[in-house]
């Protein structure tokens, strides 16, 4: 192991506060809720019992499942919104691109419970939209539900947005106008320069984008538990309502559920990679 050179030593004292911070706030907890769920219901002793009731429970299944579900549509609709999002942005001029990051980084941050009353505000059963819309006859929003699975989808939308547009602007901003002006001279068509050339340049972008949107939207709990509490029946709810519920608390059961919900990050990203590797393989 390479000595500490003594004038790296100020460094490494000014990093101690982060690293301590990391510990306390983030490696510790980790640590304490891996173990709280191979604990049972009491706090004493190794069990497996509560993966077992993860697994073997249809209610937690369902949640599961309702989370995995609802992540994979907004990530999807999402990406495909940025994806034209992020274009068009490179087509206008510079201060304009400025201003238009800006507020897409401002929105970006617009989550959890001022956004689901902003929601409810504009189209919950008594919103602003709700009332014009009823109002001018416009049938097509009649039935519409903010409170449901089709309102939390959409509210998801809303916050992948301008995350994924942040995230897919430098790869299309990096697509340059001579590799057009190429293909268009050898008789290739806009969308087949698309299809063969620009989107398999970026789709390591695209991939790595979908991943972050995907564990985004899985670790969403304050935007969904703020809109429909436990209404609907999601993984970050569950766990929410299992730390602090207001009939009964079981740490070691959420601890439980709460690895699974890393387990799934954690292979999201690992899929990612090794997809991002196979690409870059294939385009080498």
């Amino acid at each position: 192991m390479k000595p500490v050179n003594k004038r790296e030593m100020p460094v490494l004292i000014t990093l101690l506060p982060f690293v301590l911070l990391v510990l306390a706030f983030e490696a510790v907890p980790l640590a304490a809720m891996v173990l709280d769920s191979f604990r049972g219901d009491s706090g004493k002793g190794w069990t497996l019992m509560q993966y077992a009731t993860v697994f073997g429970n249809k209610f937690y299944l369902q949640a599961i499942k309702n989370s995995i579900v609802i992540s994979l549509y907004s990530s999807i609709a999402g990406l495909l919104v940025s994806m034209a999002a992020a274009y068009s942005f490179t087509r206008l001029p510079g201060k304009i691109q400025e201003t238009v990051l800006m507020f897409s980084n401002m929105t970006s941050n617009f989550v959890g419970v001022p956004l689901a009353f902003a929601y409810i505000v504009l189209l919950g059963n008594n919103g602003l939209f709700t009332m014009l819309f009823a109002k001018w006859g416009w049938s097509i929003f009649n039935g519409f539900d903010l409170y449901s699975w089709t309102g939390l989808v959409l509210v998801y939308i809303y916050f992948q947005v301008p995350l994924a547009i942040l995230l897919l602007y430098p790869a299309f901003f990096g697509i340059r106008e001579q590799w057009k002006e190429a293909a268009y001279l050898l008789g290739a068509s806009r969308p087949e320069f698309w299809l063969h050339v620009g989107i398999p340049v970026i789709l390591p972008e695209i991939a790595g984008t979908f991943t972050i949107l995907f564990a985004n939207s899985m670790g969403a709990y304050a935007t969904a538990f703020a809109l429909v509490g436990g209404n609907y029946n999601l993984l970050t709810v569950r766990i929410g309502s299992l730390v602090a519920g207001n009939v009964f608390t079981n740490p070691q059961l959420a601890g439980a559920l709460a690895v699974f919900l890393a387990a799934t990050m954690l292979g999201a990203m690992w899929l990612n990679s090794l997809l991002l590797r196979r690409i870059r393989r294939d385009m080498t």
